[in-house]
């Protein structure tokens, strides 16, 4: 039973794969790109660097609906689809402009996946397991963002000039494992309870998810839940859901302020930046760091738990970024600012990394847990947008504001870790151990009114 749960999980977890190659693939083909179509630092940030990240916020703000309306499955699917279209259709682009477009559609897809893959897999897990479950969908992330180094690095030299439609065009393959796979994967039992009201189908995935004497009271839990929420509403925006909004918000906002895509967007340009010989090189470190601090963030969720992990994390941030920033301002050696780079990217891994997408899928009822979700995770996503599309303004080499020396931008990013510190320490939530129905109770304020 707990195999087959886990196998379900790590399918879906696919969609991470993805997720993590479509958002970081774009940074072997930066420069080529920048070269070819001769853009603007302003012109390349908005519509090359950051164009699939104001995709990624359309597709994380409308992709509850699809998944409350249609099924987590049928929206995974469709996810997919969005992929493999990108993928082809940017590798085979004319000009700037289809380009841009076919980014757009992959954000979609990577938006609406960080939605709905993560609150499927919490909706199929039980309360002992979900923590490493729904990080199984962050490890896949990290997993395709070390292949998409890997892949940059490979291809270099494979095509001359069309190194990077090479670069692009390769995640077709995984995205069309991904879509035979996810079907046969089942529908959520809980989205089968509250929308379909197929209570039949719910029990029998609930049996093998959960010991058959457990899964008829969960099933009675959860209608018990629906009972005493609104009928026919799946409005996150009311009074008594303030504390999770505010939650997802938090934790989505420190997120991208802690400079982390800023990093894995712009990595071989930061390092050669910082006179490091081999940019790409320099990447797959990271890319390895990144996944071997993801699998102890995995290990360490569900004994430590979510609020630990994000101590640990910030205090790690802090740490590197202070020390990032030095290294840059006194122009100190290379060796000790590509360490404490990976120092950053192990403790982004161990702490938001590894918490965020399960923290984010557990604090809503189950009511409005897609649009919670899509509050949440389009709240990471319009920040996300904004860094990537104004770094060019700071960054870039020949017009950047720090175009010397970016050193600022990495004691800004410093700063917010001590202010995330503090949300940890004194407003954020453990949940780990604790049921969906439970943390309901607990996160939502007179829920019976």
């Amino acid at each position: 039973m707990k195999s087959k749960t886990t196998f379900w999980s790590l399918t879906v977890a696919i969609a991470g794969f993805l997720f993590g190659f479509d958002t970081v693939v774009i940074s072997g083909a930066n420069e080529p790109i920048k070269a070819l179509w001769n853009t603007s630092p302003l012109f390349h940030g908005t519509f090359i660097m950051s164009m699939a990240l104001w995709g990624t916020v359309i597709g994380a703000l409308l992709g509850g609906i699809p998944a409350d309306k249609f099924g987590r499955k049928k929206t995974l699917f469709w996810i997919g689809i969005l992929f493999l279209v990108s993928a082809l259709g940017s590798a085979f682009a004319v000009d700037k402009y289809s380009f841009s477009f076919f980014r757009f559609i992959g954000g979609i897809g990577v938006g609406a996946s960080s939605v709905v893959a993560p609150m499927y897999i919490s909706e199929i897990s039980s309360a002992k397991n979900r923590g490493k479950l729904v990080a199984l969908y962050q490890f896949n992330i990290v997993f395709g963002i070390l292949i998409a180094y890997f892949s940059n690095l490979w291809l270099q030299g494979f095509d001359g000039a069309n190194d990077w439609r090479w670069m692009l065009g390769v995640e077709a393959i995984p995205a069309l494992i991904y879509c035979v796979m996810i079907l046969g994967v089942p529908r959520s039992p809980r989205w089968l309870t509250i929308t379909a009201n197929n209570h039949e189908e719910a029990l029998k995935i609930l049996k093998i998810t959960h010991d058959n004497n457990e899964a008829e009271t969960k099933l009675d839990e959860i209608k018990k839940e629906i009972n005493t929420t609104e009928k026919n509403t799946t409005s996150v925006f009311k009074k008594k859901y303030n504390f999770p909004l505010l939650l997802a918000f938090l934790v989505a906002f420190f997120n991208q302020l802690s400079g982390i895509n800023f990093l894995l967007y712009y990595a071989p340009e930061i390092f050669g930046r910082a006179g490091i010989e081999n940019p790409f090189l320099a990447s797959v470190y990271v890319g390895v760091a990144n996944l071997i601090f993801t699998i102890l963030g995995m290990s360490l969720i569900d004994k430590f738990g979510r609020k630990q992990l994000l101590i640990i994390g910030s205090i790690g941030y802090i740490i590197s970024l202070s020390v990032v920033a030095w290294a840059f301002k006194v122009s100190a050696d290379a060796v000790i600012l590509l360490t404490f780079i990976i120092l950053f990217v192990a403790s982004h891994a161990i702490g938001q990394g590894a918490i965020i997408w399960v923290f984010i899928s557990e604090i809503f009822p189950n009511k409005v847990r897609a649009m919670g979700n899509s509050f949440g995770c389009g709240t990471h996503w319009v920040f996300a947008a904004i860094i990537t599309l104004i770094t060019p303004v700071f960054l870039d080499k020949n017009e950047g504001i720090f175009n010397d020396n970016p050193w600022p931008i990495f004691a800004f990013f410093a700063f917010m870790m001590v202010l995330q510190l503090a949300f940890a320490l004194f407003i954020m939530p453990e949940t780990k151990g604790i049921s969906l129905e439970d943390l309901s109770k607990k996160l939502v304020k007179d829920e019976t009114n």
